[in-house]
């Protein structure tokens, strides 16, 4: 079997996404980059053998490349990926899909007017922990879930998200959107609806006053290697930082699953804890990654157990994000090549968006409760059915 001929867009701190697409001999490989950077231009084009370029429509003008891997900036994604999809390119874009929802459904929009298979990123849906998740509520071990509730603990947050353009909500709309679409589509994929109605309240807490860089200076040359404690401490950020870093969102799914979300940047510790409860029980995680576990409490009534009634681990795996992106990268591989169903959904990736921007405007009006806007039955058909034309 040929390898795919992968072309990368954008070589940032989803790096791992193009790392995982290149398996050279084994499927696929990675022989075009596109960055804005002619640093990352260089090392990324000798690290790949790759050719490198500045402009990413010189990618799309190959007819050699099979496939595109957008992983640039958020506000970036609309643009970058309809004229992938347009130059007939297999689409990967990362999440989240896009931070309107508008741009959202026009995205979904070209790829079923040009009949372009799209793709988008949500790499927890391979991760170990939520598939675990997943697989205890589908055997009925805690029965109908009726409640999930999440809390995000981003110990690295000031880090990753306020000392680059993460803090500058043109760029992102907000981490209510930006950060929590990934748990957003969990919570839907674990729950088995979307948001049909949020609202959300939060602040920008503790990063709002501390020290800033001036415009068009570069970040520290160490800022993903070391890290300030306490949260006060930070310095650099980025030159606007006007986003929340502390939210919390309440949500009513289609199905009558009420569930809630709370998201913390200055937090000392990184990981997310769910609970689902459901008719006949409950499940919680202790740690998000491999080896980490996953309890069960299905009997009952009690006062506080420590211990459960049903411990699962966390299945051990290599690579970024527990393994889940060298899987969604075996996913999208496949679907470019022969298309078919994926445990990915653009349509899942469009109402967590959906979600967020309005939880997001809620938390910015006092917490408004708004109605997700749904989308077109014709999209929905066109995704749920494998993207293939009716």
């Amino acid at each position: 079997m040929e390898d795919l001929r992968i072309g990368v867009v954008g070589l940032g701190l989803r790096r791992s996404v193009a790392a995982a697409a290149h398996r050279p001999g084994k499927g696929a490989v990675v022989t075009a980059v596109a960055d804005l950077d002619p640093e990352v231009r260089r090392c990324e084009g000798e690290a790949f053998d790759a050719y490198a370029v500045e402009d990413y429509r010189r990618l799309l003008d190959d007819d050699k490349l099979d496939a595109v891997v957008i992983a640039t900036p958020d506000d970036t994604h609309e643009a970058i990926a309809c004229d992938a999809l347009r130059a007939g390119k297999a689409v990967f874009v990362e999440k989240p899909l896009g931070i309107t929802v508008e741009s959202c459904d026009t995205i979904l929009r070209t790829a079923y007017e040009t009949g372009t298979r799209l793709y988008v990123g949500h790499n927890m849906r391979h991760m170990g922990v939520v598939r675990l998740m997943r697989d205890i509520i589908a055997r009925g071990d805690i029965g109908e879930p009726k409640t999930v509730w999440v809390r995000h603990f981003v110990g690295y947050g000031g880090d990753y998200y306020f000392k680059d353009w993460h803090a500058d909500r043109t760029r992102t709309t907000g981490l209510l959107l930006q950060k929590a679409a990934h748990d957003i589509d969990v919570v839907h994929w674990l729950a088995g609806g979307y948001a049909q109605r949020v609202n959300a309240l939060g602040d920008l807490m503790v990063h709002g006053d501390l020290p800033r860089r001036e415009p068009d200076t570069p970040r520290p040359a160490n800022w993903l290697k070391e890290y300030e404690w306490p949260p006060t401490a930070r310095r650099d950020l980025h030159h606007v930082v006007d986003v929340e870093d502390v939210s919390v969102l309440n949500m009513r799914l289609d199905n009558g699953v009420i569930a809630a979300y709370q998201q913390c940047h200055f937090a000392p510790d990184y990981w997310r804890n769910y609970t689902v409860i459901g008719t006949e029980g409950r499940l919680e995680n202790f740690g998000d990654g491999p080896g980490d576990v996953v309890k069960v409490w299905n009997t009952g009534p009690s006062g506080y157990r420590a211990e459960p009634d049903i411990t699962y681990r966390v299945p051990d795996a290599a690579g970024s994000h527990g393994g889940g992106d060298q899987r969604i990268m075996t996913e999208f591989l496949r679907f470019a090549r022969e298309g078919g169903a994926t445990d990915t959904s653009p349509v899942a990736a469009r109402m967590s968006v959906a979600a967020g921007v309005m939880a997001t405007r809620s938390l910015r009006e006092g917490g408004m409760p708004y109605d997700v806007p749904p989308l077109d039955r014709e999209l929905i058909a066109y995704f749920d059915g494998g993207q293939v034309a009716g």
